[in-house]
């Protein structure tokens, strides 16, 4: 009978240490949800006025070369020119490297100026460097110990990439999968819940409305659908690998070919620029969320994966900031509705397949990429989402749309690696 109370209050106090922790965290995640989340909701709606701009008076565009010139200026001028974006980010968890406060004023003005010229970028890499830089810089603040930091870190990511997109759960896991693929960081399942779903919160009480749409043409799970499913997730993973080989060689050909990172980013700009009036559409420009949809909906043009993938490699390959996510998506998207009807598949289904497929494959989260789409496309048809998740992992090599995702397990055998996403 000593025993067993023995062993009851050891299991007591353990279970009073875990609630101490739990409290703190579960105070923190408030903090990080609200001050992160209010950050992010103000930089949807900056965004969402600057692309309301370039779409009214359409001849912003021209300045794009001027806007360039800005972006490297601002970095310039806070001593910022060797910037890694979101692989900072993901530097800042794994070694708990601090990430400095001004990065976050410096992406939030540069990506607006990319925006409102007409830059094709997305938005979540911002989201993710306004996160992880306030977060990081209150951690310190509140002098956590290095372990603490990392994952507060990571609740800021959540946070702010929630209050965007109104995908709490895909933000969350996204946080403690992305670093450190074949490892989740568990610790920090409390706390990155928590700030995004207070970050979620906040944005739909100001009046954000969370990233969805709806799918038409679901198949049912048959052989012959699973075949189709699996074909074109192959063909998204190849298109995944090619996504992060033209992100990765495209700031290497432009130092290559011109020098001066002035100079290179003037040109960048006046050739989307010149590209645009080409093609006759700003489709191609700002993030393209009209386009997903209109994907979604059933209607893509057979070219438009294609275009926005230059597009986006010519403008982020130059230093202009962003996020890579929401053209990723795009390409997805679009790919998707091709390629699928000519596979057989529903075309509105086929873009929903191609976009969480593109998304894994440069990513290489594929838990992420299925809650991904259940917060987008509902629950009908997961088994299918889940197939093409995990096809266009394993299928997608060990390409990464991040240099400093660290690859730690093989994706085909059970061992360890350990090496950075190529």
């Amino acid at each position: 009978m000593g025993a067993v109370l023995q062993q009851l209050k050891k299991g007591m106090l353990a279970v009073w240490k875990d609630f101490g922790t739990f409290v703190k965290w579960v105070l923190f995640s408030c903090l990080i949800g609200v001050v992160v989340g209010g950050v992010g909701i103000l930089f949807h709606y900056a965004i969402e006025f600057v692309t309301g701009l370039r779409k009214t008076y359409d001849w912003l565009i021209l300045f794009l070369p001027v806007g360039g010139l800005l972006i490297l200026l601002a970095y310039h001028f806070c001593r910022m020119e060797k910037d890694r974006g979101t692989n900072f980010v993901l530097i800042a968890v794994r070694t708990n490297e601090p990430m400095p406060l001004r990065t976050a004023p410096l992406i939030f003005f540069s990506t607006l100026v990319t925006h409102l010229c007409g830059g094709s970028s997305g938005r979540e890499g911002a989201a993710l460097q306004l996160g992880g830089s306030i977060s990081s810089r209150i951690g310190r603040w509140m002098r956590l110990d290095d372990k603490d930091e990392r994952i507060i870190t990571m609740c800021g990511m959540s946070a702010a990439f929630s209050a965007l997109f109104g995908t709490p759960l895909t933000a969350a896991v996204f946080s403690m999968e992305v670093v450190s693929v074949g490892v989740m960081y568990y610790a920090a399942i409390v706390p990155c819940v928590l700030s995004s779903v207070i970050g979620a919160m906040a944005a739909s009480m100001c009046g954000i409305a969370p990233t969805q749409f709806t799918v038409t043409g679901i198949p049912p799970l048959t052989p012959l659908t699973l075949l189709q499913v699996a074909g074109l997730s192959v063909l998204c993973a190849l298109l995944s690998i090619l996504f992060c080989i033209m992100m990765h060689k495209a700031p290497a050909l432009y130092r290559r070919v011109i020098p001066n990172r002035y100079l290179c980013i003037a040109v960048a700009g006046v050739l989307v620029a010149f590209l645009s009036f080409l093609v006759g559409t700003q489709d191609y420009n700002g993030a393209g969320m009209d386009v997903i949809a209109r994907a979604i909906a059933g209607e893509a043009r057979w070219e438009a994966f294609a275009l926005k993938l230059v597009f986006t490699a010519l403008t982020l390959g130059a230093g202009f900031k962003g996020g890579e996510i929401v053209p990723v998506f795009f390409i997805g998207a679009t790919f998707g509705n091709v390629m699928g009807g000519l596979l057989g598949l529903p075309p509105s289904f086929g873009a929903a397949l191609g976009m969480v497929s593109v998304f894994c494959g440069v990513t290489n989260c594929p838990l992420t990429s299925l809650i991904l789409s259940f917060e987008l496309f509902g629950t009908q048809g997961i088994a299918l989402y889940a197939v093409a998740c995990a096809v266009s992992y394993m299928m997608s090599g060990y390409y990464g749309l991040y240099s400093e995702q660290k690859i730690l397990y093989s994706k085909v055998k059970p061992e360890f690696i350990d090496k950075r996403a190529q």
